[in-house]
């Protein structure tokens, strides 16, 4: 008689209700419980695996406004070496590369986006064109004259036009998407550029790690970094296909879950989120538009029922919120919105709007906070939606900075 094997038992789904999901989710990124001020601002960027850059700046840059959002009023001065700075043995804290977009990522992670650099040898797209010679000139000069920035390469750009690049800037931009050149320090918001041969540890350089492999340890940091998620939500994260995450899931150390609310998506987990339930603190604080933990529309709709678009590059007369309106997080959920801007040492709010007419006494917290943080002395409330509440939360501002 013929023995018939057992097929394999399905594994055991953990059924998470929406509110366990969106704690959990708060935890990942670092906005539930005592943030890690030892690890300070590298123990965020390691934690969440990447931290946005973006030229915009109103209160501070983004990649400013994230260590913020989790450990308070961190030194500002302190943020930028933390990012670009070395240890004692010259080992560089990070690196710049394309993740979710531009993003500073763990000097750490270089082995992993080397599915990324081979790709964009192999199959590279480019608006420029390159006349002869240019690349192997720029490289060259890096070697024989160490770090430099675009402008000393030769000129970054040939008219004020951002798309109008030098060769030079065409040549550096293209070796560092290939990985022969590295950015590890910024200047004054200049990428330096140095060889990465030089520049990257010897015990991180290189490409060992085949395509899914490399993907598989992506996976997995950004199931780590948010807790929970979708296919879709857990694809977003370092820009990966979805057929890329599909490929390495199971391999990934992430169990599946079944959110309610979540409409049926399938979900995966850090096994280590659902270990303990999520406790402590909440943050309230002004949120940068590009905040990992709002990185994803749908995921921020699905969790917090919060539309969140950034408007600063839709016609003024088009946005309903204004130009870089920062969510406000507060009790573990998105409660308004603040569009802000700086005149002298007075932070200015343009446009407040809020969810809940009880959001006020936390509105005003958080730009009391967020004044001070970036030595304002004072918070002037231009508009208010709904503007009967503007007097209340002059009142609440004027008490929390008499």
């Amino acid at each position: 008689m013929a023995v018939m094997s057992e097929s394999p038992r399905p594994r055991p789904v953990t059924e998470l209700s929406a509110d366990e999901a969106r704690r959990i989710a708060l935890r990942a990124q670092g906005l539930l419980g005592a943030p890690d001020r030892r690890g300070g601002v590298r123990g965020v960027l390691r934690h969440l695996g990447a931290v946005q850059l973006d030229t915009i700046s109103v209160l501070a840059r983004s990649h400013e406004l994230v260590p913020y959002a989790r450990l308070g009023a961190v030194g500002r001065k302190a943020v930028e070496p933390a990012y670009w700075g070395r240890d004692r043995d010259g080992r560089p804290h990070s690196f710049e590369y394309w993740s979710h977009a531009a993003c500073v990522l763990p000097v750490e992670e270089w082995p992993h986006f080397a599915f990324r650099r081979r790709a964009y040898r192999s199959r590279p797209h480019w608006n420029h064109d390159l006349p002869q010679g240019s690349y192997e000139q720029v490289i060259e000069q890096l070697r024989t004259e160490g770090p430099l920035t675009a402008t000393e390469l030769g000129g970054a750009k040939r008219t004020s036009e951002w798309w109008d690049w030098s060769a030079s800037k065409v040549a550096v931009e293209r070796a560092l998407m290939y990985g022969e050149v590295v950015c590890v320090e910024r200047r004054g918001w200049k990428r330096v550029y140095d060889l990465a041969e030089r520049a990257v540890p010897g015990d991180l350089l290189h490409d060992d790690l085949d395509d899914t492999e490399c993907v598989r340890r992506l996976v997995a940091q950004a199931g780590r970094a948010l807790g929970v998620g979708t296919r879709s939500d857990i694809a977003d994260y370092h820009r990966l296909r979805g057929d890329q995450v599909d490929a390495v899931i199971e391999g990934s150390g992430l169990v599946p879950v079944a959110v309610e609310g979540w409409g049926g998506r399938p979900a995966w987990a850090d096994p280590k989120a659902l270990a303990a339930a999520p406790r402590g603190r909440h943050r309230t604080t002004l949120l940068s538009p590009f905040d990992s933990l709002i990185w994803e529309r749908a995921r921020t709709e699905r969790i917090f029922g919060f539309t969140h678009r950034l408007e600063a590059y839709v016609p003024r007369p088009k946005r309903v919120y204004g130009y870089f309106a920062m969510p406000v997080l507060a009790g573990g959920r998105l409660v308004a919105r603040v569009d802000p801007a700086r005149s002298g040492r007075t932070l200015v709010a343009r446009q407040v709007t809020l969810e809940s007419r009880r959001a006020v006494p936390d509105v005003a917290r958080a730009l009391a906070e967020a004044a001070s943080w970036v030595d304002c002395s004072d918070v002037r409330v231009e508009r208010m939606d709904p503007p009967e509440l503007r007097d209340a939360l002059v009142a609440e501002l004027a008490a929390l900075t008499a």
